[in-house]
């Protein structure tokens, strides 16, 4: 039998909950266009190119579930993703900071993310991805601002830790750190992850299945 009493092993429980169903259900280029609401969900949004739809399908361990390119800016809506028997939606937002898009179409997502991020009460998280090569940039601090004079609740998570020298990944850390102390909205701590490797990817698993418990799910 269980021990009530004994502590929680998120890692393994997390790696439980991605190994089940997941498929695609809904896509929403529009605000009016949102799947009604339901279970916890949790988002995942950064810059075009980072990494969002591979990180994605590295949680749930497969291939093509989030489509992905080295063409930034192919999502273009917020594709949304049922876990575990409709215990967790996960949602891929459209990546921000793609000058070549039109400023018609830029402004269309901006729009619908925002809408999206003030409306949902259903939202438990943003998981703020930042390339880990490069570190937090001006845009990436603009999104933080925004979210927090939302009051919406974030955390970042570092991307391609392959493609970073291990000497350098505490440093990246550490000054993502410092900078998410200047924001009331973030949640203080940071996972440097690698949708090549796996790195990172347990230790995310058990953050969202932590968050979930947190909420009572």
């Amino acid at each position: 039998m269980n021990d009530p009493a004994a502590p929680r092993d998120f890692v393994e429980e997390g790696r439980k909950l991605f190994a089940g169903p997941c498929d695609f259900i809904w896509a929403a280029a529009k605000i009016d266009g949102l799947p009604p609401m339901g279970p916890p969900e949790i988002a995942f949004a950064g810059r075009s190119n980072v990494g969002k739809s591979s990180l994605v399908n590295a949680l749930t361990g497969r291939k093509t579930l989030a489509r992905t390119s080295q063409t930034p800016g192919r999502t273009q809506q917020l594709n949304f993703f049922v876990l575990g028997e409709d215990r967790l939606r996960l949602v891929d937002m459209p990546g921000y900071g793609y000058a070549a898009v039109g400023r018609k179409k830029v402004g269309e997502w901006t729009e619908l993310a925002h809408a999206y991020l003030r409306g949902r009460a259903t939202l438990l998280r943003v998981f703020l991805l930042v390339d880990g090569r490069h570190g937090l940039k001006d845009v990436d601090l603009e999104t933080m601002k925004q979210f927090d004079r939302a009051a919406v609740s974030y955390q970042v998570i570092l991307t391609k830790r392959d493609a970073v020298k291990k000497a350098d990944q505490d440093q990246r850390v550490a000054a993502t750190l410092a900078s998410l102390a200047r924001s009331p909205a973030a949640f203080p701590e940071v996972i440097f992850t690698s949708a090549e490797t796996g790195e990172g990817i347990p230790e995310l698993r058990a953050a969202i299945v932590r968050l979930l418990a947190e909420r009572g799910n």
